[in-house]
C-alpha cells in the first residue's frame, strides 16, 4: 500500500489558507484589491472584533452573475489571465485565484453580487461548503466572512491582541487608499469610523486626507521618468525626520511592497543631509512595464523581482537625489566625528577639557552653573573617557541620561505625573493616522501618569497639553507618532486588553517611560561639555541602578590601574 496519497480538497485550501490568509487584515487585502479590479469607485469595509467575528466589503464595481460567482470559489479561478504570457504582463491586483477559495475553507462566507440591471446572487459557504445559493437583490458586490479560523483553532490562537489587529487592517486599509487615491474608501471598526476618505483628484489630496495637511506641507513632490520607468515622488525634508521607519511607503504600479534596494536607495540619496539615527519620510508611487517586473515570488505579493534592479535602484537614487538637492539645497548634515578638529592627547593642553564640539546654548546649563567642569576625553560615538588616579573611567553619556531620565519618570509617575509635567503655553494639535490616534487615545491613562497630556480633538487629531519636563522642547509630532508605533509594535496590545492586570499595565508604563527616556537623551552628533558631563554624573550616582541604562545596557566601565599596568606588560 503507498504512503503517498493526494490530500482532500478541503485540506489543499486549508494549507493554501495557510499562506494567503496569515491574519484578518490578509482577508481584507485580498477582498479591496478585487473591488479594486472590478472597478469600483468606493469601497466599504465593516470590521468587528478585530475581524475575528466579522469583516465585510462592499464595493459599487461590476460585480458577478451565478455562474462566475459559484466559480469564484473554486481554486485557480480567475478573470485576470489566461496563459503564461498574462502572468508576466500583470495589470490587476490580483491573478492567482486562490484568495477566495482560500478565504472560504476557514471561515463562514456570504457573498452578494449582480452584475447592472440583472437579479443578483446570494451564496453561503461555512468550511469550503458551499450552504445555499439563491436569487437576492443588490447592487454591487458585498462579502462577509465571519468567525475567521473558526475550524482552525490553532491558526487562531496565534492571532494578537484586538488592537494589534485593528492596527494591521488600518494599516491595511491605508495602503490601498494612499495608492488608489480616485477611489473612497471608508473603514468601520465596531461600528465607529476609523476612515472615511472620499475619492480624491491626486496623490497629494489622499496624502493630506490621511495624515493631515501639516505632514503634507513638509513633503517635496517630483515626478521623474526615463522612458522604462516613472516615479511621483514626495519626499519628507531634512527637518521631517522620523525614530522609526513607519513612515516609508513603496507602491509599485499602484500595489504595496517592500524592496530593500528601492528603500537602501531612498536612503542613499539623504545620505549626508540626516543623522545617521534617524528615518526620512518618504511616499514613493513608481510605475513599470509589467514585463519587467515580477510580483509572483511571494505568497502574500507583497515583494517583487526586477529585470534590471541596478537599473532601478540608479533611477530611484537620482530621481530622490536631485529632488532633495533642488528642494532643500546640496548643504550636508555632518556628523559631530565630521565637524570637530582630531583631538591630539589628553596631555597636550594644560586644562584638559573635551575638544571643539558641538554644545547646548549656555542657557542650558544657567541651573548648574555651580559644578566644576570636569576633563575628559571624547572617544567617539556617545562614548567619553574620565581619568581617575585610581583607573580611568568609560561613560556611554547617552545611556546614562537614559537611565536618569527613565528613573525620574517612573518617580513621578508614582506621585502624579501631571504634578510634575510642564503645561505648553501653546497646546499642539498632532495629526495621527488612524491606527496611531486609536492607540493614544486608548492608552491616554498610562501616559497621563508619565506627564503627558493628550486630548482627543475629532478626526485624526489629538491637543498634547503637557509634557515631562525633560520634553518640554521635543517635536511633538514625532514625539506622539514614535510614542504610538511603540504601542502598536512594541507592545502589541491596548492598554485595555490588559485592563484588569496591575502587573501588565506597570511593565507597559515602564516600557513607555524607557522608550520616552531614549527619545530625550543626549545622543551621538551631541557632545556634552565638561559642565554636562559633571552633571549627569552627580544625577547618576543618585539613581538607584547607575549602573545600568533602562535597556540593561552597561552606562560605565571602569578599569583599574592595576590592570591598565597590566595590559603594558609592567
Amino acid at each position: 500500500m503507498p504512503r503517498i496519497s493526494i490530500l482532500p480538497l478541503n485540506l489543499r485550501n486549508k494549507i493554501a489558507a495557510g499562506e494567503v490568509v496569515e491574519r484578518p487584515s490578509s482577508v481584507v487585502k485580498e477582498l479591496i484589491e478585487n473591488s479594486i479590479d472590478a472597478g469600483a469607485l468606493k469601497i466599504e469595509i465593516d470590521v468587528a472584533k478585530a475581524g475575528r467575528r466579522l469583516i465585510k466589503v462592499s464595493d459599487n464595481g461590476g460585480g458577478m452573475d451565478r455562474e462566475d460567482a459559484l466559480l469564484a470559489f473554486e481554486r485557480y479561478a480567475t478573470s485576470k489571465i489566461r496563459d503564461d504570457n498574462d502572468l508576466f504582463h500583470i495589470k490587476t491586483m490580483g491573478f492567482r485565484g486562490e484568495a477566495l477559495s482560500s478565504i472560504a475553507s476557514v471561515s463562514k462566507v456570504r457573498l452578494f453580487t449582480s452584475i447592472q440591471n440583472e437579479t443578483g446572487t446570494c451564496i453561503e459557504i461555512a468550511g469550503g461548503d458551499t450552504k445555499e445559493v439563491k436569487d437576492c437583490m443588490t447592487v454591487g458586490t458585498a462579502i462577509e466572512i465571519k468567525d475567521l479560523f473558526f475550524n482552525t483553532p490553532a491558526r487562531r490562537k496565534f492571532l494578537k491582541s484586538d488592537g494589534t489587529e485593528n492596527y494591521h487592517i488600518v494599516d491595511t486599509v491605508t495602503r490601498a487608499a494612499l495608492s488608489h487615491p480616485m477611489i473612497g474608501f471608508v473603514l468601520r471598526m465596531d461600528g465607529d469610523y476609523a476612515l472615511d476618505l472620499p475619492a480624491a483628484v491626486s496623490y497629494r489630496e489622499r496624502i493630506v486626507q490621511i495624515f493631515g495637511k501639516e505632514f503634507a506641507e513638509e513633503l517635496t513632490e517630483t515626478w521623474t521618468e526615463d522612458g522604462v520607468m516613472g516615479i511621483k515622488a514626495f519626499l519628507g525634508n531634512v527637518s521631517h525626520l522620523r525614530n522609526n521607519r513607519n513612515n516609508q511607503f513603496l507602491f509599485i504600479n499602484r500595489r504595496p511592497v517592500k524592496d530593500q534596494s528601492i528603500t537602501y536607495a531612498v536612503y542613499k540619496a539623504y545620505e549626508g543631509l540626516i543623522p545617521k539615527d534617524k528615518h526620512p519620510v518618504f511616499l514613493l508611487f513608481m510605475e513599470i512595464d509589467p514585463s519587467d517586473v515580477d510580483f509572483n515570488v511571494h505568497p502574500a505579493k507583497r515583494e517583487v523581482r526586477f529585470k534590471d534592479k541596478t537599473g532601478v535602484f540608479n533611477f530611484i537614487y537620482q530621481a530622490a537625489k536631485e529632488s532633495l538637492n533642488s528642494s532643500m539645497g546640496v548643504t550636508e548634515y555632518r556628523s559631530v566625528g565630521e565637524i570637530m578638529p582630531a583631538y591630539k592627547s589628553y596631555a597636550d593642553t594644560p586644562t584638559p577639557r573635551h575638544a571643539d564640539t558641538v554644545s547646548e546654548p549656555a542657557s542650558l546649563y544657567d541651573a548648574i552653573s555651580h559644578i566644576d567642569s570636569i576633563p575628559f576625553l571624547y572617544l567617539g560615538d556617545t562614548l567619553v573617557a574620565i581619568p581617575d588616579k585610581n583607573g580611568l573611567a568609560i561613560i556611554d553619556y547617552h545611556a546614562a541620561h537614559e537611565r536618569i531620565n527613565y528613573e525620574r519618570l517612573l518617580k513621578q509617575s508614582e506621585v502624579n505625573g501631571q504634578e510634575s509635567a510642564v503645561r505648553l503655553l501653546f497646546p499642539r494639535q498632532v495629526k495621527l493616522q488612524s491606527s496611531e490616534y486609536r492607540i493614544i487615545l486608548n492608552n491616554r491613562k498610562v501616559l497621563s501618569d508619565l506627564g503627558i497630556e493628550a486630548e482627543d480633538f475629532g478626526h485624526g487629531t489629538i491637543v498634547v497639553r503637557s509634557l515631562p519636563d525633560f520634553l518640554k522642547d521635543a517635536d511633538v509630532n514625532s514625539l506622539m507618532s514614535d510614542t504610538a508605533n511603540f504601542l502598536i509594535s512594541d507592545l502589541r496590545y491596548h492598554i485595555s486588553d490588559a485592563s484588569e492586570s496591575i502587573e501588565t499595565i506597570d511593565s507597559i508604563k515602564k516600557a513607555l517611560a524607557a522608550r520616552l527616556a531614549c527619545h530625550s537623551s543626549i545622543r551621538g552628533k551631541e557632545v556634552p561639555d565638561g559642565m554636562r558631563i559633571a552633571q549627569l554624573l552627580k544625577d547618576l550616582d543618585t539613581m538607584e541602578d547607575p549602573e545600568h541604562c533602562p535597556h540593561g545596557r552597561p552606562t560605565r566601565i571602569f578599569m583599574p590601574m592595576n590592570e591598565l599596568r597590566k595590559m603594558f606588560k609592567k
